[in-house]
């Protein structure tokens, strides 16, 4: 059996919770070069016939639109299963995505991941858990030129693409059930900083803004999520022109938690990006507006479109998200590659 997927040596990782993984991790994916570098230790783990399944062509369009929030017994995925890895690769995989993401981004995957650790200890179903992963690589790892990372499984499938100093995580998509559970005595929320920053900009908002911001029907799942690249929305909801200074700081404090998934440096140039577009940006929210409520919520500028959604099938819809991210104008770092 896999051991611990969060890293197997003395809880590195974690240290002695999730929760102190933010402040107690050094900074990592400081440099692409740093990333890159990561990344060819790996491969030089793998023999010819596993590098073979792991190792895409960057223009190769299947392999790039192979990503989904389902199980992977329902989609299947292409790469290399992280169940089927030594410990050593297993090591030198999670190695890759400790320098590929920022430390808040890398501490929200690995509490996805081990939210569906949970979720098969509860229901006693293989399709779920730290083994059904897959991890790959699109193009060879470059300091300098256009390649990107994939790893994903239920309810997390992200798509970092690099080039040089520029990355874009468009499109990705996180997700957890369960949305809050407990680990070594601590109640962890994978995306729970994503809720919390949501309610707080709700609550500033005065009576003309929200009923601007409040949509006139009740949004069930996500309209933008996988499989549906290059399809486009219309616009609802409250433009930020209409905010407050200190409410468009909360809204790109609130998209922060998308963005700042990236390497740090890549995070701060989006982060900038977003900030210029501020004005064009548009809130949109579905569903209850006091703490704690099953909330769905859109932000959608012209270089960003990001959706938070609780699920309905059965359950308390608070324990069960999917959100997405894309970037209309950069999916898949298309811009600094296609010809």
């Amino acid at each position: 059996m896999l051991e611990r997927f969060i890293l197997i040596s003395a809880l590195v990782v974690f240290g002695s919770s999730l929760n102190s993984f933010a402040q107690a991790s050094p900074e990592v994916g400081k440099a692409t070069g740093e990333i890159a570098v990561a990344a060819k230790n790996f491969l030089a783990t793998l023999d010819t016939n596993q590098r073979g399944k792991f190792v895409f062509d960057l223009e190769d369009e299947a392999q790039r639109k192979r990503w989904s929030n389902l199980p992977t017994s329902f989609v299947k995925r292409a790469g290399l299963r992280m169940g089927d890895l030594t410990k050593e690769q297993r090591l030198a995989a999670m190695a890759v995505l400790k320098a590929a993401f920022s430390p808040q981004g890398y501490e929200k995957l690995v509490q996805i991941v081990e939210a569906d650790e949970t979720l098969k200890k509860s229901g006693g179903q293989a399709i779920f858990g730290r083994d059904e992963y897959y991890f790959s690589f699109l193009g060879e790892p470059s300091g300098t030129d256009p390649w990107m990372i994939q790893f994903g499984g239920h309810h997390l499938g992200v798509n970092l693409t690099l080039a040089g100093n520029r990355a874009t995580l468009a499109p990705s998509h996180t997700g957890a059930q369960p949305a809050i559970y407990e680990f070594e005595g601590k109640t962890v929320r994978p995306l729970g900083r994503e809720s919390d920053k949501a309610f707080a900009l709700m609550s500033s908002l005065d009576e003309a803004q929200r009923k601007q911001a409040i949509l006139g029907f009740k949004m069930r799942d996500l309209a933008l999520g996988p499989g549906r690249d290059g399809e486009t929305i219309q616009p609802e909801g409250i433009k930020a022109s209409a905010f407050t200074e200190k409410q468009r700081e909360m809204l790109l404090d609130l998209a922060g938690e998308w963005t700042g998934i990236m390497p740090l440096s890549a995070a701060k140039i989006k982060n900038d990006e977003l900030k210029q577009h501020i004005a064009e940006t548009w809130f949109a929210w579905s569903g209850p507006t006091e703490k704690g409520g099953a909330a769905y919520f859109r932000i959608q500028g012209p270089t960003v479109i990001i959706e938070y959604a609780p699920q309905r099938l059965g359950g308390d819809p608070t324990k069960h998200i999917h959100t997405i991210y894309r970037d209309p104008t950069n999916e898949y770092g298309a811009k600094w590659w296609k010809r």
